[in-house]
């Protein structure tokens, strides 16, 4: 698509709070999603992994999905208001690294017109607002649309590579721990909202070891990459 690794608003690495990086999350427990480039997540927006329409298990991220309604396929451009609809969408599944989407303000295909963006390996959840122009899809799972207001039965358990969970419905709020991690792979992210961008971030951090979070039930999602998995311990 010609798009993939493009830096998305200026996030840094290893800076924490508002203005750095983001994540992924899934059921395995490896890097990827925000906090460098966005040709390896980190660096633009992030993304989570359960699927919804199945029955959950106690981990995060191992939903079986009984039937998925698509929204739109997971490649090509698509203009708002014509294609598709304004209103958060999800993508799931995606396990190497390729799938990249971004919202732009105009079709210039410039980096002026780059509103938020992100590989993703596992789920991104995305909302498109009324006042963007396109939004680009390339090698992602087909995209669903999301009920932000629908319930779920939240895990207390969520890999560390799976990509972006949707607190209240894949995850419980609560403190969780993930141990083991090297290299300052580990990158976490509390968001306020999926629009991914600066101001989406509530908070944030890259770990080298131990990595203890405490997810607020205010949040609305949950960012996790390159961690090892996490495990609620209160």
């Amino acid at each position: 698509m010609g798009m993939k690794g493009k830096i998305a608003l200026g996030a840094v690495v290893g800076v924490v709070v508002i203005g750095a990086v983001s994540a992924n999350a899934g059921d395995g427990g490896s890097d990827s999603g925000s906090g460098k480039s966005s040709k390896s997540g980190k660096g633009s927006s992030a993304s989570a992994q359960s699927k919804p329409g199945g029955k959950k298990s106690k981990d995060a991220g191992t939903t079986k999905v009984a039937e998925k309604k698509v929204a739109f396929s997971g490649d090509g451009d698509f203009e708002v208001g014509t294609d598709l609809k304004p209103g958060t969408y999800r993508t799931t599944g995606n396990s190497d690294g390729l799938c990249y989407w971004e919202r732009a303000k105009d079709a210039s295909g410039e980096m002026d017109s780059l509103l938020a963006n992100d590989n993703v390996t596992g789920t991104s959840y995305v909302t498109v607002k009324a006042t963007d122009k396109l939004f680009k899809s390339s090698d992602c799972n087909d995209w669903e649309a999301v009920d932000v207001k629908a319930k779920g039965s939240p895990a207390s358990r969520m890999a560390g590579d799976g990509g972006m969970f949707r607190v209240g419905a894949d995850i419980a709020p609560g403190t969780y721990r993930s141990a083991g991690n090297a290299d300052d792979s580990c990158y976490w992210e509390r968001d306020k909202d999926a629009e991914h961008s600066m101001d989406s971030i509530v908070a944030n951090n890259n770990v080298n070891g131990t990595a203890v979070v405490t997810i607020s039930s205010s949040d609305a999602y949950f960012k996790t990459a390159g961690c090892k998995d996490w495990k609620k311990t209160a």
